[in-house]
């Protein structure tokens, strides 16, 4: 058995201390703790010492949760701050009406019926909250604490190296300390004075050190691939920007003012304004009575002030409506890959923000069965060979469909929606011809690609799993990769 010189200094110590933590022995050998480490664990691979390993896991409130355990969470606090029911617009000009209201409904504290915010009565404290009190709880509520930021996990590592019996009677037989030499310099090799020096040997069974290159995050890639296909097949790329208003967001795609999208606990607000575009008058007059079409519009009260307001876009349809009104002359094939902001609690299936597939196609004579067609076609490409469709419901388009792949592992899961945008939609921008159009959830995509369950450790900077993920991708449970441009 040939042990490096690291080794045996290390083995030598422990001949004399038995037992003792890495820091301890760092400081005798003149090396680093992770070094002795990673020379003990060599060690007990021979079986001549012993590394225990013990992990201590404690939790802290961050700032915001020191904040709340002080004040009450924000549900409670905006619980507290009125009687038995309140009118919801009251509500939301409580500064905490964006966390806490949601949250009271998710607990079932308040009720919403006909603009009215309306206490239960079924308060008491939740778990979340007797955690936060006490983290030492541990438990679901304090699994909610760490969903919601308000807890840090750290965990403590800590290392016993010991002796075994064989490495005593090794260390006591007596080892050879002197230097022997890893590398080779020019001097040495031209000299010849390497003929006497003592070399290291070295196993060639042993497995060498990984090198992991570069390389583009999966989800990234998986986004990219998208792209590639979409443009393969003629699309072009649309971009836009973050901060949209209501107007385009929601009443350009004929969405009522009234719509419970459009609710705080739903939409992120923000306080500035945008001015409406020329002719907004056309997609006002749609809502209240139809326009100059055979709808019927939506009827009640249209307000200029809540379509001007400004929203991170909830999600990519604002920006394909906005295309169709500068181009609305045939053809147009367009798509967008880009993030949209939901109020979502987080959770293995949830984000607040998140990507979406975005496609439009508006031609002479273009029908239902070329919509059908091209979701076909796109994840085909992807590497979901069995895909179907079933009907579906969207406020701006009719009819509508729901695609759906066909993973063996989970059967049929659905993938977003599709349809053909109303005339509600399209006349106020002097549309005439059809308007194919589909949202897809891309990183339902991905997940399904990379064989994920949560969908946080797509965003999740996790480089170990960066380095072990492929570079090419397959498809779900097929081995089949997508395709790309033919």
């Amino acid at each position: 058995m040939d042990l490096s010189p690291n080794e045996k200094r290390l083995l030598v110590l422990l001949d004399k201390v038995k037992t003792a933590d890495p820091s301890a022995l760092a400081a005798e050998m003149g090396v680093s703790p992770e070094s002795v480490i990673q020379y003990a664990y060599l060690l007990a691979d021979r079986g001549l010492c012993r590394v225990e390993k013990e992990v201590k896991t404690t939790y802290s409130l961050t700032e915001e949760g020191q904040r709340y355990a002080s004040e009450g969470l924000p549900e409670r606090q905006l619980l507290g701050s009125f009687n038995e029911k309140i009118p919801v617009q009251e509500l939301t000009r409580h500064p905490l009406a964006r966390i806490g209201i949601g949250q009271m409904k998710r607990k079932g504290w308040v009720v919403v019926r006909g603009g009215m915010v309306e206490k239960t009565g079924k308060d008491a404290p939740g778990e979340d909250e007797l955690a936060l009190r006490d983290l030492s709880r541990g438990g679901p509520g304090l699994a909610e604490l760490r969903r919601r930021n308000l807890v840090t996990e750290n965990l403590e590592t800590r290392y016993r190296i010991s002796v075994t019996p064989e490495g005593l009677d090794w260390a006591r037989r007596g080892l050879d300390m002197s230097e022997e030499a890893g590398t080779l310099t020019r001097e040495q090799i031209v000299s010849g004075s390497w003929k006497g020096l003592k070399l290291r040997k070295y196993s060639l069974k042993a497995p060498p050190r990984k090198i992991y290159p570069g390389k583009i995050h999966p989800y990234q890639r998986v986004i990219e691939e998208m792209r590639q296909i979409l443009l393969c097949m003629g699309f072009t790329e649309i971009y836009g920007g973050i901060v949209q208003s209501a107007f385009w967001n929601f009443d350009a795609l004929f969405q009522p003012q009234d719509h419970p999208a459009r609710e705080m606990q739903d939409t992120f607000y923000l306080k500035e304004t945008l001015p409406l575009p020329e002719g907004y008058e056309r997609v006002r007059d749609m809502h209240l009575f139809g326009g100059n079409t055979s709808s019927t519009g939506w009827g009640g009260r249209w307000s200029r002030e809540k379509a001007e307001q400004c929203v991170l876009r909830t999600h990519t349809t604002c920006l394909s409506i906005q295309h169709l009104a500068t181009h609305p002359e045939p053809p147009v094939k367009a798509f967008c890959i880009n993030r949209v902001y939901r109020r979502e609690a987080i959770d293995p299936t949830h984000l607040p923000e998140f990507e979406q597939l975005e496609g439009i196609v508006m031609d002479r004579d273009v029908t239902f069965r070329h919509l059908l067609g091209f979701l076909k076609e796109f994840y085909h490409r992807m590497g979901f060979p069995g895909v179907r469709f079933r009907p579906g419901y969207f406020p701006y388009t009719e009819p509508s469909v729901e695609p759906e792949v066909f993973v063996p592992s989970l059967g049929w899961v659905e993938m977003g929606g599709a349809g053909i945008f109303r005339q509600e939609v399209t006349a106020p921008f002097g549309i005439t011809q059809p308007v194919l159009a589909w949202g897809l959830g891309v990183s339902r995509i991905a997940m399904l690609r990379l064989g994920l369950s949560d969908l946080r450790l797509l965003y999740k900077s996790d480089i170990g799993w960066v380095r072990e993920t492929p570079s090419w991708l397959h498809g779900p449970d097929t081995g089949v990769g997508g395709q790309k441009c033919r």
